[in-house]
């Protein structure tokens, strides 16, 4: 009998272990049930639009289970994942690999809200705001949920007609997957600069760490410089699609009323063609460089040398390639597109180069400045790279075998670009928020970005003394990172609220 109530008293009930989980590791639960909602809200998307389509589609080739797998194509291939078409007319099976930039923003902006908010805990039982949850935790959730779905999905995709290339799948949905997630932790934890710091830290040379992250380094001033650029060099070659589209906007209607038939099938066309915008306009970007971009196998158009564009299918983006004729004037004018990418990332990094906010460091050494304009343009062309790299890819074999821009050659040409300019561009601008205040500007204020003057009965000769930054009064990030570690630039009782020490 004494046994009996012994095993009865040791017996766990199904509660008991979910509580015991949730006790060894917190936030994991909420984690993976985001990760999984963010696959299926995105499947579901992808669905509801294939769906719609197949259904005002008056000569459908398939039935709702043929609909079903080309969603769940569509969602791998949105996330970089190369398919392969099976019904072609020679039967060889034929590759499609260009996914439309625009279908990546869905999934990654699922998958950043669902990692923050299961970084950011949600609520205590008091009604109040939770702790965080630890960065590694809420990240590994997120992304064994969101996975846990896309698997099923992916093998679902595996029985149609766009099957997916396992190789590129099991590489591009997890990383894409990881890096969104990472993003959203670290919003949840204010974006703190630490983990990044000690990421270049690590990965960088020490000749290069030093005069990165030394007494001066600011990797912020590095980041927003490499952003920048990249942001004007996608954003102007927007700009120069939108104006071959005009200058070619009959050839442009016309393969858009020759493509198909009737409204569903114009919607079709102009969703896909609003989808590939961003593609084109990496494209232009890539042209306005100089590397230009494939059209096929050994077709390659460039300002300097555009040969005669082969037969390609009625598409409206297709219209607005440049014309053929080397040496004309408006395509060497596009190179005033990288002149004024690379003077944006000097002008950034030479104006973090000067002190500025309320706690500004000293300013970097003209050594330091060229160094960070120098850096930032290698971020930039990196960042472009990947871009070229996801832009373009094969839509079928022999002269369909390579579409859009070479990586490599962007990225090479885009870091030319940017250090010729950028490098000076930066010195010149240090240079200018560094003169005297007598040339010109005036006398200045204290915070004024000059030489800054006594206060009235202030009762001192020269100039105030910069504070000592002040850690923040509250915040629920305070004195962390994603990972769960201090800062490495917060030592204990300087900026730390829990220290107790005044800055």
């Amino acid at each position: 009998m004494a046994g009996v109530i012994q095993m009865t008293a040791r017996r766990t009930t199904p509660a008991a272990l979910l509580t015991r989980l949730r006790d060894r590791s917190p936030g994991l639960a909420p984690g993976l049930l985001g990760g999984a909602l963010a696959a299926g809200l995105g499947l579901a998307a992808f669905t509801v639009l294939v769906i719609l389509l197949w259904i005002s589609s008056p000569y459908p080739d398939s039935g709702p289970g043929g609909a079903l797998h080309i969603a769940a194509a569509l969602w791998l291939l949105a996330h970089g994942a190369e398919l392969v078409r099976t019904d072609t007319l020679s039967g060889v099976p034929a590759p499609v690999g260009v996914p439309p930039l625009l279908l990546l923003a869905l999934p990654v902006w699922l998958l950043h809200r669902a990692a923050r908010d299961a970084a950011e805990g949600g609520t205590d039982g008091a009604g109040g705001e939770a702790p965080l949850v630890p960065g590694r935790t809420a990240w590994a959730g997120v992304l064994l949920g969101y996975l846990a779905v896309g698997a099923p999905a992916a093998l679902y995709c595996a029985g149609g007609v766009l099957r997916p290339a396992w190789q590129w799948t099991v590489l591009c949905v997890p990383l894409v997957a990881g890096l969104a997630a990472g993003a959203g932790v670290w919003t949840a934890y204010g974006r703190p600069s630490g983990p990044l710091e000690r990421v270049l830290g690590a990965a960088l040379p020490r000749g290069v760490r030093h005069l990165v992250l030394g007494p001066y380094g600011r990797p912020g001033v590095v980041v927003r410089a490499a952003v920048a650029g990249t942001t004007v060099l996608v954003g102007g070659g927007a700009l120069l699609l939108v104006g071959s589209l005009g200058r070619h906007g009959g050839e442009a209607r016309r393969a858009f009323l020759r493509l198909t038939e009737g409204w569903s099938g114009w919607l079709a066309v102009l969703l896909l063609c609003v989808a590939l915008v961003p593609n084109a306009a990496v494209w232009a970007a890539a042209y306005a460089l100089g590397p230009g971009f494939l059209l096929g196998t050994g077709t390659l158009v460039t300002p300097s040398s555009s040969p005669p564009v082969p037969p390609l299918p009625p598409f409206p983006l297709l219209a607005a390639v440049p014309d053929a004729g080397a040496g004309a004037t408006s395509n060497w004018a596009v190179g005033a597109l990288p002149v004024t990418a690379g003077l944006v990332v000097g002008w950034f990094a030479g104006r973090g180069a000067a002190s500025s906010g309320p706690a500004p460091a000293p300013a970097r050494p003209g050594a330091r400045t060229a160094g960070a304009a120098g850096l930032a343009a290698v971020l930039c062309a990196a960042l472009l790279s990947v871009l070229a790299a996801f832009a373009g890819g094969p839509l079928g074999v022999a002269t369909l075998a390579r579409f859009g821009p070479v990586w490599w050659q962007v990225g090479a040409a885009a870091l030319v670009w940017l250090v010729l300019v950028a490098v000076p561009t930066s010195l010149a601008v240090r240079a200018w928020r560094r003169r005297p205040p007598g040339d010109g500007a005036g006398d200045r204020r204290p915070g004024g970005g000059g030489a800054m003057t006594p206060l009235p009965g202030d009762g001192r000769d020269g100039p105030h003394p910069p504070r000592r930054p002040r850690g923040p009064a509250s915040g629920r990030w305070s004195g962390g990172t994603p990972f769960g570690e201090r800062d490495a630039d917060t030592a204990p009782g300087e900026g730390d609220p829990a220290s107790g020490a005044r800055g």
